[in-house]
């Protein structure tokens, strides 16, 4: 019965950059292959293994249009086959000259999952979505050793699907040395990237910068892009990409508005609050949300008629200063809040929702001071299971999201219980019938009655009856 409710999506051309560890080269490679595809006047779609916020950033920045995550922990097998599948048809056009070609950025090393196993990992990714893979490889460092490094993440598992090796870090002499030398392996070398620090995207404390704080972005993007055209077998990969294998799935489900009228939801987006899932933002407005954005640091209150908030995590440390400055909008959301205007506030959110940051007066919605620690705290999924109704959900109820974050609060919450793959359990959110606040960030694909819950209490604050 299953097999007559199946899909076939055919002509649907890809690939996922991997590599060896993190730091390895991926995303400055992603960057530079979604570069020179563009320059080719081709679709272009970016989507990024795991929980990331800022990969997709860059991705956008390059693409001109919205960039995704694939994360088996989210979305598991058929899920997540089904929901890349209705990303990538959307945006494919009816000629195979002109299909959207798929990028898939992993994460972390290829088999890196949680703890020692390949759940979540990117291999999983590449394993579910049925993509062809390129290793990336790191040469600083390291000779001819590259050979059992690379032989070895070849026969680590049966199916590895990998195709190819882009040497990162290397200049034209070595590559014509080494090229022959892994085709003897009966491998593909699809090019290299030399060194350049100019290409190089500075770290922080969660990750890369974002691509909205680097100067010249989009002129060092383009040069990317016209490296890779030199020293890429940009042509080889394309027809990588083309012989990917169809993908059979169930159709995509259709979201439908929850009644005939909609609600304005106001969304935190500024260079201290951007770490925001696109595919939260469709599900609600497919929903029945309008989004209308505001900046905690420029604007001094919501946008009008807004029936309810969502806070986003971001870098609210690095601009507290600006945050406490703004009396106003501290003022406005701190009322908004206390009238039951319906709120999500993860991570960074909840940060801003605390009487203070770091010693520094934030919107005082909860009577708790936010500090600095020296190491990640609770890092990693989670799964999160309700011990109350609450706006997003009835108790027992649960969704998977993740973690990631330096600073701690004096009192992080307790209305959920967070379950770790580890055996490890916590108390963690405050929550009530209208307000959802803590540091776990959500996935509302995941579980999607959460987002209906929301938005449903949304109209009934619309309708006056919160």
């Amino acid at each position: 019965m299953r097999k007559s409710l199946e899909t076939k999506y055919q002509g649907m051309p890809r690939m996922l950059i991997t590599g060896t560890h993190s730091g390895c080269g991926k995303t400055t490679l992603s960057c530079a292959l979604l570069s020179a595809f563009k320059a080719r006047g081709l679709q272009v779609r970016a989507f990024k293994c795991g929980p990331d916020y800022i990969d997709p950033m860059f991705h956008r920045s390059i693409t001109g249009v919205e960039a995704y995550n694939l994360d088996p922990f989210f979305l598991q097998g058929e899920a997540l086959r089904r929901y890349f599948a209705g990303k990538m048809q959307r945006t494919s056009s009816s000629t195979r000259e002109n299909r959207s070609l798929a990028v898939l950025e992993g994460a972390m090393g290829y088999y890196d999952g949680i703890g020692t196993t390949l759940e979540a990992s990117s291999y999983e990714v590449a394993r579910t979505t049925k993509t062809p893979v390129i290793l990336v490889v790191d040469m600083r460092g390291m000779g001819n050793s590259v050979f059992a490094l690379i032989e070895g993440f070849v026969h680590y598992q049966e199916d590895t699907g990998i195709g190819g090796v882009i040497f990162n870090g290397m200049n034209e002499t070595r590559y014509l040395q080494y090229k022959p030398e892994l085709e003897k392996r009966n491998l593909q070398a699809f090019g290299y990237l030399p060194y350049n620090q100019t290409w190089r995207i500075e770290s922080r404390h969660l990750g890369l910068t974002t691509a909205a704080e680097i100067p010249f972005l989009q002129e060092k993007l383009a040069a990317l892009g016209r490296q890779a055209a030199e020293t890429i077998d940009i042509a080889g990969l394309r027809e990588l990409a083309a012989h990917a294998p169809d993908i059979s799935t169930e159709p995509v489900p259709q979201v439908r508005n929850l009644s005939a009228s909609r609600v304005r939801l106001a969304v935190a987006s500024d260079e201290s609050f951007c770490f925001l899932y696109q595919e939260n933002l469709e599900l609600l407005e497919d929903l029945g949300c309008d989004l209308a954005f505001f900046s905690p640091i420029h604007d001094t209150k919501l946008p009008e008629g807004s029936c309810g908030l969502l806070l986003c995590g971001g870098y609210p440390e690095l601009y507290a200063p600006a945050l406490s400055e703004n009396r106003g909008m501290r003022a406005a959301v701190h009322e908004a809040v206390l009238r039951h205007l319906p709120t999500i506030a993860e991570c960074g959110g909840f940060l801003y929702l605390h009487t203070q940051l770091d010693g520094l007066p934030m919107a005082g919605v909860l009577e708790a001071q936010a500090f600095k620690t020296k190491q990640l705290q609770r890092f990693g999924y989670v799964t999160l299971r309700a011990k109350r109704d609450t706006l997003l959900c009835k108790a027992g109820d649960s969704i998977r999201a993740h973690e990631f974050h330096y600073w701690e609060s004096t009192d992080p919450g307790c209305a959920f219980t967070a379950h770790k793959s580890s055996g490890m359990t916590y108390p963690c959110i405050h929550a009530s019938d209208s307000l959802y606040m803590g540091f776990p960030h959500l996935y509302f694909p995941a579980n999607p009655d959460f987002a209906t819950s929301f938005v449903q209490k949304m109209q009934a604050y619309q309708k006056g009856q919160v």
